[in-house]
């Protein structure tokens, strides 16, 4: 991966001219727009005005989405922002993933990032956040994450459609012989309001297409929306419920061949030896080819048919060499309790002098507690897969991923094609949370195609080889400690925090080249920067290295340190007889946005009111992702277990587009956290993953799943997130209901190692 490193070095390179200012080089080169990248590839009659809108002069209006749709709905918030300032309704446009292009990068995923509380308004803060967003131009990431693609677009698309529509009128007044001034636009056509004279956006799309973007344009007012801020059919919908080839692992490909890879069960380990001499008789089996990539070892089984493929690969006899990690969670554990310890971490805020007041606090008003998250596995529907084809000088990927600059940059590299000769068809994904950021299912998938003389390989991994060799949600461990004062509430709260690095791991496989340096935010996300006002206050962390791959998982730091810094909110109303949501409110006083939220979700939850024997209810809070979240669960005990019966969500991201779609990832977020904060782990002995299906991994089933209620409100005034700031919360607040129903605290992921869940 040596091309890739080279380009992002140069990359940071004139970043850095352009940050620092006085480089005239640097400015203008960030100052520069990105080409169009729809302008070549456009059919007859089609013209295009930017990188977000073409229209065919039979009136087709085709609205690019620059993300990848993977159930969150993205494609249809995206095109209505585009549809409201064009005047057209949703139902008059076709929405299309965008090409692998610079022009759909991704600031604001790279911003929320950035070191500091989504709160912290401060002038180092925002200066902080401006320069991430130079270097996100410069790096030029096409990416879906971080649920940032309605925040990234918000701006973006609604000035694409805004733009298109004045050059649209500015035709159509050339054409008629009236001043633009007279013209209005609605559903699709340009009208003259004094002689009644109308045209289609696709009678003069041509002509409008060759003429400059105004310089200045003028959004639509909240006020005037038609379409932003209503529930909106989902665009995707239809094809999915009538089963329309729209997934990754739908491509079928003339002459297709196909294929699944076995890599080597100890994560990072080598390939000694293989014996295929019993695969290569079987019937359809094409080749067996070695897979030797800075990602893994092993091999790849090409066959006449999917299944024929898994057969193959069953039967191929490797000697596989030793992993680089200790051979057992036990093992990884104790490598995380010598990083708490042990040597000094880093922080990234410290409020007033709480060593201090740990040193001479009095044994009785301290609060201490341990918690440990395990490893994860992302565990979508769709395994992994991906379709290539080398052929002609040209090199198609076909992927279900959410990183089309990811996927051309692969493919550039093990090809040896430059990126201009790498085409990405980017299709739905069928479940992303971070697993299909990844470069390995891409990388392996073209060493295949490189090895069928043209024609084109689909890879389909079994769910066994996916649930093993998922880069994972690392595992965390965390130490609390309180010292509290008469009235209950917290003096002093120190959280040291311990887990491998999601950034280092990711980027390392990613920009193998490229150093990290600097404080690891992501790390200690959920804890350090949340809206609790606490005298003296700090959250450390400690990098653990080890060499087990890890990657983003939905809602990142945030799904663990949410579990063991809410839990110990908990921990702190308990010993200081205080309620928890008495504390919270407290605690964030200076916060309105918070402050409602609970009030919202005490009403929402009958909090006050007592619950009959055998009910409890729990409570936590998190901000991530821009978004402030409040939750209630409520739990049964039933003859044969507990029960979650009821979830109460209240939510805050500033605007909402769309409060049905929104709830409905807020819902999948909470039935994702539930899912793990019940049932799923990822443990290993003798060097290998130990779970290798939903039998072991398991998800929420229907039959368990609560009832859930969610309340938006608008009182922030930043937009934030919806795919993932439901998940933390959901976690520490069963948990705390576990402790109020049965008197047993738990703080261990997940719960039902020691809890039986019906």
């Amino acid at each position: 991966m040596g091309r890739i490193a080279t380009i992002t070095r140069r990359t940071f390179l004139v970043a850095a001219a352009a940050v620092a200012g006085g480089v005239a080089f640097g400015y203008y080169k960030y100052n520069q727009p990105f080409e169009n990248p729809l302008k070549d590839d456009l059919a007859d009659g089609e013209a295009t005005f930017n990188p977000y809108v073409k229209i065919a002069a039979d009136n087709t209006i085709t609205v690019i989405a620059p993300r990848a749709e993977m159930g969150q709905g993205i494609f249809t918030t995206l095109g209505a922002l585009v549809a409201e300032e064009l005047d057209v309704g949703i139902d008059q446009i076709t929405i299309e993933h965008g090409p692998a292009s610079p022009a759909y990068y991704n600031r604001a995923s790279l911003q929320e990032g950035a070191p500091f509380a989504r709160f912290d308004e401060s002038f180092t803060a925002e200066t902080v956040r401006s320069v991430i967003g130079v270097l996100a131009k410069f790096l030029a990431i096409q990416l879906t994450g971080g649920s940032a693609s309605t925040v990234d677009h918000y701006e973006k698309m609604r000035l694409a459609g805004a733009a298109a529509r004045e050059m649209l009128k500015s035709a159509a007044a050339a054409k008629l012989g009236v001043p633009v001034a007279s013209l209005s636009t609605a559903d699709g056509r340009i009208t003259d309001a004094k002689s009644g004279r109308s045209l289609t956006y696709g009678e003069v799309a041509l002509d409008a297409s060759k003429l400059e973007a105004p310089s200045e344009i003028k959004l639509k007012d909240r006020s005037a929306w038609k379409i932003l801020g209503k529930p909106l059919p989902r665009k995707d919908m239809l094809a999915k419920v009538t089963g329309g080839r729209i997934f990754g692992i739908d491509i079928n490909e003339p002459d297709m061949l196909h294929a699944t890879v076995r890599m080597n069960p100890k994560l990072g380990g080598k390939l000694k030896s293989l014996d295929v001499s019993q695969a290569k008789a079987m019937r359809g089996v094409v080749k067996v080819v070695e897979i030797r990539s800075p990602l893994g070892e092993g091999y790849g089984v090409i066959a006449d048919n999917t299944w024929r493929a898994f057969q193959a690969a069953d039967a191929v006899i490797a000697d596989w060499g030793p992993a680089g990690y200790p051979a057992t969670t036990a093992e990884m554990e104790r490598l995380l309790d010598d990083k708490l310890s042990g040597e000094t971490g880093f922080n990234l805020r410290t409020i007033g002098d709480p060593d201090a007041v740990l040193a001479g606090a009095a044994p009785e008003r301290m609060v201490k507690a341990e918690y440990f998250a395990p490893f994860l596995s992302h565990a979508a529907m769709e395994p992994m897969n991906a379709t290539a084809r080398l052929k002609d000088g040209w090199l198609d990927i076909w992927a279900p991923h959410q990183s089309p600059s990811i996927v051309k940059m692969i493919g550039a590299e093990i090809s040896g094609l430059p990126e201009d000769k790498v085409r990405v068809h980017i299709t739905f994904l069928g479940g992303g949370f971070g697993r299909r950021a990844e470069p390995d299912f891409i990388d392996y998938t073209v060493r295949l195609a490189l090895e069928t003389q043209g024609r084109p390989v689909k890879v389909t991994w079994t769910r066994e080889e996916d649930m093993t060799h998922s880069p994972f949600r690392p595992l965390a461990k965390a130490k609390y400690q309180a010292v509290l004062n008469e009235d209950g509430t917290p003096k002093a709260v120190v959280g040291s925090v311990a887990s491998p690095s999601v950034i280092k791991s990711f980027v390392g496989r990613v920009y193998p080249s490229v150093p990290i340096a600097g404080p690891d935010a992501a790390l200690v996300d959920g804890a350090y920067n949340q809206p609790y006002e606490i005298d003296n206050y700090r959250i450390d962390g400690h990098v653990a290295d080890l060499a087990v791959p890890t990657t983003f998982w939905r809602s990142v730091g945030c799904s663990y340190n949410a579990f063991m810094h809410e839990s110990f909110m908990d921990e702190i109303a308990v010993a200081g007889k205080v309620d928890p949501l008495a504390l919270r409110r407290k605690l964030m006083a200076p916060h309105e946005v918070a402050i409602k939220l609970i009030d919202a979700v005490e009403s929402m939850s009958d909090w006050t009111s007592p619950l009959p024997k055998g009910k409890a209810r729990g409570f936590a809070f998190t901000l991530s992702f821009g978004t402030w979240v409040a939750e209630v669960v409520q739990i049964s005990q039933e003859e044969g277990g507990v029960r979650v019966e009821k979830v109460f969500c209240a939510a805050d991201a500033g605007v909402v587009l769309d409060e049905r779609n929104f709830r409905a990832q807020m819902m999948s977020g909470i039935i994702f956290g539930l899912s793990a904060a019940i049932g799923q782990k990822i443990t290993f002995a003798d060097g290998v993953v130990e779970q290798s299906n939903f039998s072991d991994h398991d998800g929420m089933r229907m039959y368990q799943c609560p009832q859930i209620e969610v309340k938006l409100l608008n009182n922030s005034n930043h937009m934030g997130g919806a795919g993932e700031p439901a998940t933390p919360p959901v976690m520490p607040a069963l948990a705390n209901a576990l402790f109020a129903l049965t008197g047993k605290r738990v703080r261990r992921l997940p719960l039902g190692d020691e809890t039986t869940f019906v």
